[in-house]
């Protein structure tokens, strides 16, 4: 779509003297709703958030872009979205992750490094009458369908 092309222009121009953030999607709901998801290898602030949306929102305005209302919303992906990109592995390295592999099966446990080709994990494994075992697994991510970062409360 024009739309997400444009807007992801516009952010890349904004954040391009800021290797430490990047974009991670930009999309267009059918209600008109506008999302911007950015992040940072350190996390984002609400002023590099909102002066992202006045940079995207002036351009847009000007140029005209979406005939219709919209509503834009720019912010770091949420706790429940799912890893998109390669460099969110590398900023997430040392936290809990699930993942769910192309053949539906699922494994959780620590993140312990990621690279251009897949993460390793290590995978607490319990087998009955035994002591939990930590086990390292590589996973290619061709293999990867979904990752999400766990949230522990502890």
């Amino acid at each position: 779509m024009q739309v997400e092309k444009r807007v992801t222009e516009l952010v890349e121009e904004k954040i391009s003297d800021r290797p430490e953030l990047f974009l991670v999607e930009v999309k267009m709901l059918p209600n008109n709703k506008l999302i911007i998801h950015v992040d940072g290898d350190e996390g984002i602030s609400i002023q590099d958030c909102a002066a992202i949306s006045r940079h995207v929102g002036f351009h847009l305005e000007e140029e005209n872009t979406i005939e219709k209302a919209y509503n834009l919303e720019v912010s770091s992906p949420g706790v429940g979205e799912p890893l998109k990109l390669k460099r969110q592995y590398l900023k997430n390295v040392g936290r809990e992750l699930s993942v769910k592999l192309d053949g539906g099966e699922v494994k959780e446990g620590k993140l312990l490094a990621a690279d251009e080709q897949g993460i390793t994990i290590e995978a607490k494994i319990k087998e009955k009458g035994k002591k939990v075992q930590l086990v390292e697994t590589r996973i290619d991510f061709n293999k990867i369908i979904e990752t999400k970062v766990l949230i522990s409360f502890k």
